[in-house]
């Protein structure tokens, strides 16, 4: 299992230039909440007109239309377009199958980085935690430059091979948008995790790395195979129908997650590990509008 605390800075140093070029789809959703850059789904004092209305007592009187009421003699309220920040949530599963390549780990913390250094640039209210099974880590803003959160993060329990990532628990802030980094290799229906990611009007958005070892593995003969999450040893002979029947699999899963995440309103790319982090991002999550120019 790969440690990469110690790359970390620069991992992050990179995730901040990625921030620079790319950015997050924060601008097609509906906001409410905290005063910022963003247009919300309510009534505030930005410089965006948007209608007007009769006054009602308890009104703020700066609103009020004094060339409509020297016309008319009515008072009526100019109201503009709330500005609010936007909620962004990411969450990191660092279960064992997401460490089981360089490259791969790797790719998850680039996307990770990404996402937060995109969060904050675009000026959202940003929180971050961990999950592996049934448990998870919350940190605090501070805590994510810092290499002790992911020494943390490995010292999370384990969890069998069959255990889905419990969103439940994990702290999630009604109506923010939802960014969950998982190779999606758990057993669980999707659904379980897209309703969780949607609780309390939340949206979805999923970002699956992967590695070609485990897309297109070129198995043939007798291999030894080891449970990643509890280091059970499986003997197996890989004849050509098993390697097919992995591959059909594999791919009808993903196509389920997809299917599933369009059911939802979810947004959902999967981020190859090998090529450049541009090249990676232009498989399929520009394409998916999982991220934008």
């Amino acid at each position: 299992m790969p440690t990469l605390s110690a790359d970390l800075s620069s991992i992050s140093s990179r995730g901040q230039s990625y921030a620079d070029f790319f950015k997050l789809p924060l601008a097609h959703q509906v906001w409410r909440g905290q005063v910022g850059d963003f247009q919300g789904s309510g009534i505030g004092s930005s410089l965006d007109f948007q209608d007007h209305r009769s006054y009602m007592p308890g009104d703020d009187p700066r609103h009020i239309n004094w060339q409509a009421f020297a016309r008319t003699g009515q008072y009526s309220m100019k109201l503009y377009r709330e500005e609010v920040r936007p909620l962004v949530d990411v969450v990191l599963d660092v279960s064992e199958s997401m460490k089981i390549d360089d490259d791969k780990w790797k790719r998850a913390l680039e996307l990770f980085y990404f996402c937060i250094h995109a969060a904050l640039k675009a000026g959202a209210s940003l929180s971050t935690s961990v999950v592996k099974g049934e448990n998870h880590i919350h940190f605090r803003n501070d805590m994510i430059h810092n290499p002790q959160w992911i020494e943390q993060a490995e010292q999370l329990p384990a969890t069998s091979a069959a255990c889905p990532p419990e969103l439940q628990s994990v702290p999630l802030r009604a109506q923010s948008m939802r960014i969950f980094i998982s190779d999606l290799l758990f057993h669980d229906s999707p659904q379980t995790t897209l309703v969780a990611l949607a609780r309390e009007q939340g949206r979805a958005m999923l970002m699956a790395p992967f590695c070609v070892s485990e897309e297109r593995p070129d198995w043939e003969g007798n291999y030894e195979f080891v449970e990643i999450e509890d280091s059970s040893i499986h003997p197996h002979r890989i004849e050509r129908h098993l390697l097919e029947r992995y591959h059909d699999t594999y791919h009808r899963h993903f196509d389920l997650w997809k299917s599933l995440a369009t059911k939802h309103g979810a947004l959902m790319a999967r981020v190859p590990a090998e090529p450049d982090f541009q090249s990676s991002l232009q498989y399929e999550a520009l394409a998916a509008k999982v991220i934008e120019f």
